[in-house]
């Protein structure tokens, strides 16, 4: 068993999204992450956020961030730094967004 903080104390909220991209609209989508990546981990609550891509299908992408709470994901996601990044890209959407709310165990 691991020493230290309890995890079921103090959980770490860990949210995955699932973006699929219009092929053309990829470089547009990594360089809106780009300009806004160090706002949403400086965001109250955030521990970091990473921008991964799928290895076979390049145009797929997840970003992981890591939260305080479901409190302090929720209040990002009803800011405007939020709202006007996800108005941006959802427009190259080439499929529909997954996401997901995990912890550690």
């Amino acid at each position: 068993m691991r020493t230290g903080i309890h995890p079921y104390i103090y959980p770490m909220l860990i949210r995955i999204v699932k973006m699929t991209f219009q092929p053309e609209k990829v470089g547009d989508f990594i360089a809106a992450f780009e300009s806004r990546k160090e706002l949403i981990a400086a965001f109250e609550g955030c521990s970091g956020v990473d921008l991964l891509r799928d290895m076979g299908q390049t145009n797929i992408f997840f970003t992981y961030s890591k939260w305080q709470n479901e409190t302090a994901l929720e209040k990002y996601r009803q800011s405007e730094l939020f709202q006007s990044t996800w108005n941006e890209v959802k427009q190259w959407f080439n499929d529909k967004p997954g996401a997901w709310s995990v912890t550690k165990l």
